[in-house]
Parts: structure tokens; C-alpha cells; sequence
């Protein structure tokens, strides 16, 4: 491959990803300690997301496919959503900082889809494997989620800026500037010249049972990501994890995930096909949350979060290839935009409405019972599980 053009896609998956793991694992304790919020408020402003990746994605995929350059879309959603993110950390009540970032979700929602289908463009038109050459850039988004999560614990230390939490929001602003400048020299990529809606060319790809599984099975295991995001960092900090170690304990997620996209996705994939290392991906999630069910010792909890890791390589991004492998060149960004949409869209949205529930209902005086709320996505992800085995082909 080309070095600048590797640089160049290396580039927007590390700032991407660096931005989202910039907030996304950490907001919560905010929400739930200074702001004083609900479980379900908390996850009504983590819904913000996937309610923008319901259409969001879509809007963008059809855009990239059909009319305007994918390099010019990511630049300015990123800049539009640093001026979103800034005003973000000035709101401290449910009703405004809801509002604030709904819009920023709709930028940041509208670049996901992108980056990947901008790689996959590049791939393909500098005739690379995408199954072989990809990982060595979707590399860059675990090791920016780590970075930037020990640098956010670094800094915490040093400036005692955790219980408060807006350090977060500042730190996904600051990155989203630099993204939005940096796409606007990014490799030219022009619409693919599509036929007449290419969205609904991938919608029609629904009709593939195979296809419908693999969706209908991504969007329960994205939603069921959502009791990770909304409850590992309370839940370590009950447990007995300082607030200014929690970003750096999650981190521990993504330095696995930076090994196992280097030298086990493509061996997985090579001997065993999509569909069992896509299964392998999902049990790991599922052990996560019997060690959360378990609840100690302390270092099996942060040794725990390798589990996520690996689950996200092997289901996320794997899933993320097997959808690209199933695509038409000319609907490249418009199935990855319909992935998106069902699964960080939908899949989360519907997470985040059941994670805020179940952790309302199971607590008491102002105490999450990390037990009971965690056996209910364990016990989801067994059955789903179940079904990939059976079902997929």
C-alpha cells in the first residue's frame, strides 16, 4: 500500500475513534455523579447517538454514493459537531444538555459510516484484500480509544479534574477540530456514481436471509453493548476503582483490541470463516458480563475489560468486512451506512432504553445491584448466541 495513503486513512480511523472513546466510556460517571442524574436520564443523553444513527447514517451514505465527495462530508460534520461539543460542557440539566448533544450525534453520526467505506473505497480501487489490508488500519481505532483513554487518566491525575467530568467533553471538541481540518486533506473520494437510490438497493439486501440474521443479530449484541457503556464506569467505581484510574482500566479493552485486529482477526477469518469467528466475538461478551455478574476481585474486573476487546474485533469489525465482502462497489458507503443505522442506530438506541431501565429498577437508596442488572444482558447474549449457531450459514 501506498504510504500516504496509508497515512492518510490511518489518519481519520485514529481520530474518529479518538474522538467517540474521547467521551463515550466516561460521560456516564458525569451524568450519574455531579449532574445528579437518573439511570434513565443517563440513558435518554447516551441515546442521543443511536437515535442520529437510525437516519443519520443514511442521509450520509446516500450523499457519499451519489453526490458529494466522502473527504468533505467528514470535514465538515467534525467541525460542525467541535463547535456542538463545546457548548456541551456548559449544560448541567437533563432538558439542554439532551438537546445539545442530539445535534452533535447528528454530525458525529453522519462520519461513521464514512471512514470505513472511505478505506474500503481505496482498497478496492488500489486492488488490496480488504480482509488482509484493512487491519493494519482499523488498527489505529483501538490504539486511539487507548491513548486517549490513559492520557485522560494522566491528565486527571495531574490536574484532579475527574469528579467533575466535563475534562471529557473539552478533550472530544479539541479532537473533533483537528479531524474536521485534517479530512479536508484527505485522498479525493467521489461519489461512486450509484443508480437511482442506493440505499434502497442495500435495504434490499434485507431479503437475503443470511444477511437479515447477521443484521437482526448485530443490532441485539450493539444494543447489549449499552450496559457496558452506561454501567462499567459506576459499577468500577463501586467496586472500589478510584474515578482517575476508570478511563485507563477501560483502556485496558483497547490495547487488546489493537493486538488481536493486528494478528488474529485475518487468521480467524482465513480458518474459520465469518461465521464462527463472528461467534467466537459474541462469547466473549457474554464472559464480560459473568465476570460483572460476579463482581470481584477488583483486578479480574479491569482484566475483564480484554474481553471487549476482543469481542469488538471479532464481531464489530469482522461483521463490519462481511458486510463490505456482501456489497455491490457502487453501494460501498450505503451498506455500511444501513449497518450502522441497524446496529448503532437501532441496536443501541433500544439498549440504551433497556440498560437505563434495568438499572432503575435494580436500584435501591441510591445503590446499583451490579448483580442483577448484568445477568440481564448475559442471559440475552447466551440466547443470541444460540441463534448466530443455528441460524447463520
Amino acid at each position: 500500500m501506498d504510504a500516504k495513503l496509508y497515512i492518510a486513512l490511518s489518519f481519520a480511523m485514529f481520530m474518529e475513534y479518538a474522538i467517540w472513546g474521547a467521551w463515550m466510556p466516561v460521560l456516564a460517571a458525569r451524568l450519574l455523579g455531579p449532574l445528579k442524574m437518573t439511570g434513565k436520564q443517563t440513558g435518554w443523553i447516551y441515546a442521543t447517538l443511536p437515535l442520529a444513527c437510525i437516519f443519520m447514517p443514511l442521509v450520509s451514505g446516500q450523499l457519499a454514493d451519489k453526490y458529494v465527495n466522502t473527504e468533505i462530508i467528514l470535514a465538515v460534520a467534525h467541525l460542525a459537531g467541535a463547535v456542538l461539543m463545546f457548548l456541551a460542557v456548559r449544560q448541567t440539566t437533563f432538558k439542554n444538555l439532551f438537546v445539545v448533544m442530539f445535534l452533535y450525534c447528528l454530525c458525529f453520526a453522519a462520519t461513521l459510516p464514512l471512514v470505513n467505506s472511505l478505506m474500503f473505497s481505496h482498497l478496492a480501487k488500489n486492488n488490496l484484500d480488504s480482509a488482509v489490508y484493512s487491519k493494519w488500519i482499523f488498527l489505529w481505532a483501538p490504539v486511539a480509544w487507548a491513548l486517549i483513554g490513559y492520557g485522560l487518566t494522566g491528565w486527571r491525575w495531574k490536574f484532579k479534574t475527574g469528579e467533575q467530568g466535563r475534562d471529557c467533553l473539552y478533550l472530544a471538541a479539541i479532537l473533533s477540530v483537528i479531524m474536521g481540518i485534517g479530512c479536508f486533506f484527505m485522498p479525493d473520494t467521489p461519489p461512486a456514481e450509484a443508480g437511482t437510490a442506493p440505499i434502497l438497493q442495500a435495504m434490499g439486501m434485507l431479503g437475503e436471509f443470511n444477511f437479515l440474521i447477521f443484521i437482526i443479530v448485530s443490532m441485539i449484541f450493539f444494543g447489549l453493548m449499552q450496559f457496558y457503556f452506561l454501567g462499567t464506569a459506576q459499577f468500577m467505581q463501586d467496586m472500589g476503582i478510584p474515578a482517575r484510574n476508570v478511563p485507563a482500566s477501560m483502556a485496558v479493552a483497547q490495547g487488546v483490541q489493537a493486538i488481536a485486529t493486528l494478528l488474529l482477526m485475518a487468521l480467524l477469518l482465513g480458518s474459520l470463516g465469518a461465521k464462527w469467528t463472528l461467534v467466537i466475538g459474541a462469547t466473549f461478551w457474554l464472559l464480560l458480563y459473568i465476570v460483572y455478574i460476579n463482581g470481584k476481585p477488583r483486578w479480574l474486573i479491569v482484566c475483564s475489560q480484554s474481553f471487549h476487546g476482543l469481542a469488538y474485533v471479532l464481531f464489530v469489525i469482522v461483521g463490519q468486512i462481511f458486510a463490505d465482502s456482501a456489497a455491490k462497489a457502487e453501494i460501498r458507503a450505503s451498506v455500511q451506512s444501513l449497518l450502522f443505522a441497524a446496529t448503532t442506530g437501532v441496536g443501541l438506541f433500544l439498549g440504551t432504553q433497556l440498560a437505563g431501565f434495568i438499572m432503575d429498577k435494580f436500584r435501591k437508596e441510591e445503590k446499583f445491584q451490579w448483580r442483577q442488572i448484568f445477568m440481564v444482558p448475559g442471559a440475552i447474549a447466551f440466547v443470541s448466541i444460540l441463534v448466530l449457531i443455528i441460524l447463520f450459514k
